[in-house]
């Protein structure tokens, strides 16, 4: 079964009144030859023909081989020590298609980790052409704060609708989900550049509880209180279980900055506490001792699929119940979605667990690797921040919003047909995994976010480095000396039933 392609102009995804006033405006600027601009603006792009979809099926037999001949250079830029010793420059990008990349080696890869997470929709997605027409009709990129434009300000909506269940036609919804001051609505989006950004964006609206921003703002409802974190704990009961983001804060609740940590605690800044994996009397126990004074619970971060953690999935079950104790003691509760998002029906993943988050930070997929933009959803009791306690300068960008509505739009149509592909992927590295039983010990995370765990990290390391060899990206997870030894795949949602199915022949035949 083929994917759905829809077929739509700017003036289909944006509206012709908006779409009126680009026309006009270039009739102003008179930088387009007549008529051209209204050419641009009613071009409908057909998202994902037919014929690349089976174009893409017809290089399967191609990976792994020279398609070109290798780019010799000795160019190794200026990185940094540890930049330079993970460098792979043999299979940096030449170009790419579909779920492909040609790397300077000159060989066919198969991207099984969509890049880093991002390519959702692969390389050179044809949808994304409507981005080289609104750049040509001269819709700009860098706007400011103050001055949203209207692209982003309709991709919004459209996340506070999709976040909310509703249709997109659904105005009347909107309206009454956007106007909404209950607790646990999401309601409110803060564009900004990366995840770890948007993810801090939620520490600070946590911490305003308990300290003031500047000396105007009121006396926080917990002052005095210490702000207690929660985050997801590794195998060991340390911090290693959790990630969210590169900022100094984020940082220290993995374990990062051990000094400065102790530091903080020690003065009472804060308190980082990790919490075991799915277990719920752990969370419960936990979150009674550290909602006794001086302590308050700040929130509880969590990804659903731990994808720095061998891609361990947290239980339905487990998240629903938390969340219950979570709203019996005002403890928000946020959810990091970078990775995740994108890869499922309805484009979130909390939505299919039936939670309501306080915050909801996405980000990569959306996107589709054409622009770094994130995102955090909140609630209007969360929004407690001024303007300057959380933007960032490039985070409103018009052409970046764009590329989130077409993946948006692409995935859409096509969540049911993803959401099969995945399931019988998943179904297919089951049977290899029955068919390994002393090697391959258990298949984890939900739908295209995949651990493969194995026995012991000898066999983690040696299987990744067959599969790259083969010219199919994938990583062993190798570097948490108490992670679980496991290979991570991602493949992107374009990726067919023949070639889920081929890499999963690939991983038996290697296995």
């Amino acid at each position: 079964m083929s994917f759905l392609s829809p077929s739509l102009s700017l003036s289909d995804l944006l509206g012709k009144d908006y779409t009126d006033s680009l026309v006009a405006a270039n009739g102003f600027f008179s930088l387009l030859p007549p008529g051209k601009a209204r050419d641009l603006a009613e071009e409908k792009i057909d998202f994902y023909p037919l014929s690349l979809q089976e174009k893409a099926d017809a290089l399967l037999p191609d990976v792994g081989k020279r398609v070109i001949p290798p780019f010799e250079n000795d160019l190794d830029g200026a990185p940094t020590d540890a930049f330079r010793k993970a460098m792979h420059k043999a299979s940096a990008p030449v170009s790419g298609f579909g779920p492909y990349r040609i790397g300077e080696d000159g060989r066919l890869y198969f991207i099984g980790k969509s890049e880093h997470y991002h390519a959702s929709l692969g390389h050179r997605f044809p949808g994304y052409r409507l981005i080289d027409n609104a750049r040509a009709l001269g819709i700009p990129n860098a706007t400011h704060n103050n001055t949203r434009g209207y692209v982003t300000r309709l991709l919004e909506k459209r996340l506070i609708q999709s976040a909310a269940g509703l249709a997109w036609e659904d105005e009347e919804g909107f309206s009454r989900i956007v106007s909404s001051t209950r607790e646990h609505v999401l309601n409110r989006v803060i564009s900004l550049e990366t995840g770890s950004l948007a993810v801090e964006a939620g520490v600070k609206m946590m911490l305003a509880r308990f300290y003031r921003l500047d000396p105007t703002f009121p006396a926080p409802p917990y002052e005095g209180r210490i702000p207690v974190f929660f985050v997801m704990a590794d195998r060991e009961g340390g911090r290693g279980g959790n990630y969210h983001g590169t900022t100094v804060v984020t940082q220290t609740f993995r374990g990062l900055w051990p000094g400065l940590d102790r530091n903080l605690e020690e003065a009472g800044l804060y308190k980082v506490v990790p919490v075991a994996i799915n277990d719920a009397e752990d969370f419960e126990k936990k979150l009674r001792l550290y909602n006794e004074k001086p302590f308050k619970t700040a929130g509880f971060l969590h990804e659903i699929v731990l994808m720095n953690y061998g891609a361990v999935r947290l239980e339905k079950d487990y998240l629903q119940r938390v969340y219950a104790l979570c709203r019996e003691t005002d403890t928000p509760t946020l959810v990091d979605e970078i990775q995740s998002c994108m890869w499922y029906d309805g484009f979130f993943l909390f939505r299919q667990y039936g939670l309501e988050p306080d915050f909801a930070v996405i980000g990569k997929g959306f996107p589709g690797g054409e622009y770094p933009a994130s995102k955090i959803l909140t609630t209007a009791p969360m929004d407690t921040l001024n303007q300057f306690g959380a933007l960032v300068t490039n985070g409103q960008e018009e052409l970046a919003s764009l590329a989130y509505l077409v993946t948006m739009t692409f995935v859409r149509e096509n969540g049911a047909r993803i959401a099969s592909l995945a399931a019988s992927f998943r179904e297919a590295l089951e049977k290899v995994r029955e068919a390994h039983p002393g090697v391959l010990l258990r298949v984890e995370g939900e739908g295209h976010l995949l651990g493969l765990h194995f026995s012991d990290v000898e066999k983690a390391a040696d299987f990744a480095k067959k599969l790259n060899a083969r010219a199919v990206d994938a990583s062993a997870q190798l570097y948490k000396a108490d992670c679980p030894p496991a290979v991570l795949l991602k493949p992107p949602v374009i990726s067919s039933e023949k070639a889920l199915s081929r890499l999963a022949d690939l991983i038996a035949g290697l296995l």
